[in-house]
C-alpha cells in the first residue's frame, strides 16, 4: 500500500499482527490498523483516505478467520470511545464496541429484555451487521436504526427497515462502519431477566466448547428461516446434525478440529493456521454435500490473502 494515509488524533499502526486479536488465535498482519480517537476522527480518516484504499471494518474478532497472509487494507477497530451504553425510556443505544452480553446485563440491570444478546460472542457492530440471534429472537426484532460512517466518510442515521435484516445478514456494504446502535428493549423485572440470563449461560456452557478457541457457530443452519431471521422450527435443519450425520464431529486437519463437544464449532486446539481452519470447513463442506446434498455456508467470516 503506497498511497499516503491521513493525519489522525487516534493510533494509526502499520503492519499490525492481528492473530491476538481474533478469538482463533489466527491470521496475518493489516498492512494499516486504525483505532479512531472519536466518530469525527473516524469520518474525517475516511473522508480524505485515498479511495483505491480498501478499509476493513473488525470488532472484536469473535466471527472471523484472518487468512495468514494477512489484509491488504486498513483495519478499522472501534475500541472505547464507542463502547457506551445508555438505557433510558424503553430504547439501549449501545455503541457498536460494546459487547452484546454487557449490552443485555446493562439493559436488565435498568429493567429492560435484551437477554437473547448475553450469549452471543462479539460486539454490537457485528451483532447488527449479521442479524445475530440465540433462543428465537434477532437483532431484527429490536433493532430501531444504526448509525454509520460510509467509506466516503458520510454519517446518517438508517432506520432498521433500510437495513433488509434477514437470517445472518444485512445490506450494510462491507466498507461501511457501524458506530452505534439504537433498540427497543421491552420492559422486564431486573430479578427475573437475570435468571433468564443465568439459565441461558448453563445451557451454552453445557453443550458448546466455551473454553476452546472457536468462533462461534462455523456454519449457518441450511434451511427453514423466515425473512426476519426466526427459524422455522417445524422444519429447520441444523448444521451441527447434518455435520454429525456425515460423521465429523470430531474432524481434525493440523491443529484444526470440529468440536467433539459441539460438531459446528471449528476450534484451534493449540496450533492451528488459518489454513488448517479453512481447509478444515471446506472438507466438511464438501463431505456434508456428498453425504446429504446439503451445502453448508459458511457463518464464520474469512478474510484476507492465503500465505505466500
Amino acid at each position: 500500500m503506497t498511497a499516503p494515509l491521513p493525519q489522525v488524533r487516534g493510533r494509526l499502526t502499520p503492519d499490525r499482527a492481528l492473530s491476538d486479536l481474533t478469538w482463533l488465535r489466527v491470521g496475518g498482519p493489516a498492512d494499516w490498523f486504525f483505532q479512531p480517537a472519536d466518530e469525527d476522527d473516524l469520518a474525517d480518516f475516511l473522508r480524505a483516505l485515498d479511495p483505491s484504499v480498501p478499509v476493513f471494518p473488525m470488532g472484536v474478532g469473535s466471527n472471523l478467520i484472518v487468512r495468514d497472509g494477512g489484509l491488504r487494507a486498513v483495519v478499522i477497530r472501534l475500541g472505547r470511545p464507542f463502547a457506551e451504553i445508555d438505557v433510558s425510556g424503553g430504547r439501549v443505544v449501545a455503541g457498536a464496541a460494546a459487547l452484546d452480553s454487557r449490552v443485555a446485563i446493562r439493559a436488565a440491570e435498568a429493567g429492560h429484555d435484551l437477554t437473547f444478546l448475553r450469549t452471543i460472542p462479539g460486539s454490537i457492530g457485528g451483532a447488527v451487521r449479521m442479524n445475530a440471534g440465540c433462543y428465537g429472537s434477532y437483532v431484527a426484532d429490536r433493532l430501531v436504526s444504526v448509525r454509520a460512517v460510509s467509506r466516503e466518510g458520510t454519517r446518517r442515521d438508517i432506520p432498521a427497515a433500510d437495513l433488509n435484516l434477514t437470517y445472518r445478514h444485512s445490506d450494510l456494504p462491507d466498507d461501511t462502519v457501524i458506530v452505534a446502535a439504537t433498540f427497543d428493549a421491552p420492559p422486564g423485572d431486573p430479578a427475573a431477566l437475570a435468571a433468564r440470563m443465568g439459565d441461558q449461560l448453563a445451557r451454552r456452557d453445557s453443550s458448546q466448547p466455551v473454553k476452546d478457541r472457536s468462533a462461534g457457530s462455523t456454519f449457518r443452519n441450511p434451511v427453514g428461516h423466515s425473512s426476519t431471521g426466526r427459524a422455522d422450527d417445524t422444519h429447520d435443519l441444523k448444521a451441527w446434525k447434518v455435520i454429525d450425520d456425515a460423521g465429523l464431529r470430531g474432524a481434525r486437519r493440523g491443529g484444526a478440529q470440529m468440536s467433539p463437544m459441539h460438531p459446528n464449532f471449528l476450534v484451534n486446539t493449540g496450533n492451528a493456521t488459518a489454513a488448517d481452519l479453512e481447509g478444515l470447513g471446506e472438507e466438511v463442506r464438501e463431505k456434508v454435500f456428498h453425504d446429504s446434498g446439503i451445502r453448508l455456508e459458511w457463518e464464520i467470516r474469512r478474510v484476507g490473502d492465503p500465505a505466500a
